[in-house]
């Protein structure tokens, strides 16, 4: 890992962003579809439930973000983390499909407040080698999400729903522990990460929209936004229907959970590399580069019915995920002006939500017309044409 004066923070906000993850996709997949289905939810209702909380990510990274530019990270990042450490507890009270709806529209501000933030913490941080420094955080979050599905998964087949609920809660715990521990650039100097004196607040509105408006009008930042949102919603169908799917061919929720774990194990040793090279050769090729890859996965999957075949696809996905994501985010923070780093965060963080939330959502429904082959294949067919778009554009 990059070792700077900053590393201690560095690695400790890492850590954070894992544990984090980990408590949140313990309960989101293969856990969560399983448990709408027990509900009694059908393929379309299944897609709402996995997306509700993404979508509170589009109404509010945005704003976040942008907030944080104003207002400083630390307050933040705390919201975020309060949520993800409450939200475990009101599973026990869930009966009915529109109860579980209601819960994950407030579990999604973990995410929502705590994800741009601690990625511009990040840029903060490294004035150089963003890239890198970047893929290894994000390398951390997305192990977590990873892992967080495959011991989800065992958790599931060992002990039930309420107890994997219950371990979910015991990491909220830790990560507000952990937390108050954690140095940031504006605990160290004043000017490190300017922010608005207490006089001044009610100025933060037109500030904001002026983030906002610098950042919105960058096409560059928007397009390569959108490849990032596209590559979500291939995620966001495989999140919730890859364990439902892979029930349906014979396996149980451990083995579900160990496909996402090998996801999790090819972004780790992927993401840091990718990332440095793409701050040797350029963003681009990458992006590019790894949305093919994902493109293939999509098309082949539902051809894929054995345990080893899933795995391989799974490992190929990981790397291709690895290879857009070293690349996405490090573009958007070289394309933006340094005073609106939180508002691009926040609008690559909005836009990807959008395609995370519609992933699951539209992949219900062609399920429901197509079936699970034309579903999946349709999603690989469309990161290929957006892939042709991107090489146009940019």
């Amino acid at each position: 890992m990059i070792a700077t004066a900053s590393g201690s923070s560095f690695r400790l906000l890492c850590l954070i962003g894992f544990l984090a993850f980990v408590s949140y996709d313990l309960i989101r997949s293969p856990l969560l579809p399983l448990f709408a289905e027990r509900l009694g939810a059908r393929p379309e209702g299944i897609g709402l439930i996995m997306g509700v909380s993404t979508i509170t990510g589009i109404l509010l990274k945005l704003p976040a973000g942008t907030l944080s530019d104003l207002l400083g990270r630390r307050r933040l990042l705390l919201i975020g983390l309060s949520v993800f450490a409450l939200a475990p507890y009101f599973y026990f009270g869930v009966h009915q499909v529109w109860q579980l709806i209601l819960l994950r529209t407030f579990h999604g501000l973990a995410t929502a407040l705590f994800a741009p933030v601690a990625m511009a913490v990040v840029v903060d941080l490294f004035r150089e080698g963003r890239g890198e420094a970047l893929s290894w955080y994000s390398s951390f979050t997305q192990a977590g999400r990873l892992s967080g599905r495959m011991i989800g998964g065992y958790l599931l087949v060992w002990f039930g729903f309420q107890q994997t609920f219950v371990v979910c809660a015991v990491i909220g715990v830790v990560l507000i522990a952990l937390f108050l521990m954690l140095k940031l650039p504006e605990d160290r100097s004043k000017t490190a990460v300017p922010r608005l004196p207490a006089g001044r607040r009610h100025e933060s509105f037109p500030a904001l929209l002026q983030g906002l408006r610098e950042v919105g009008r960058d096409r560059r930042v928007l397009v390569t936004s959108g490849m990032e949102a596209i590559l979500m919603t291939a995620s966001g169908a495989l999140m919730a229907f890859l364990p439902l799917y892979g029930i349906n061919v014979g396996l149980h929720a451990g083995e579900v959970g160990l496909l996402f774990g090998m996801m999790g194990i090819a972004s780790i040793l992927a993401k840091p590399v990718m990332g440095r090279l793409s701050d040797r050769i350029g963003r681009r090729p990458l992006i590019m580069t790894g949305q093919i890859i994902c493109a293939a996965v999509m098309i082949f999957l539902p051809w894929t019915d054995g345990l080893v075949g899933l795995l391989l696809l799974s490992l190929i996905f990981g790397f291709g995920e690895a290879v857009i994501g070293s690349s996405t985010s490090a573009m958007v923070a070289d394309l933006c002006k340094e005073k609106s780093l939180g508002s691009a965060m926040g609008v690559f963080g909005t836009i990807m939500d959008i395609g995370h939330a519609s992933g699951p959502i539209l992949t219900g429904f062609l399920i429901g017309l197509l079936g699970y082959t034309g579903a999946f294949s349709g999603i690989g067919l469309l990161l290929l044409a957006v892939t042709v778009l991107f090489a146009s554009s940019i």
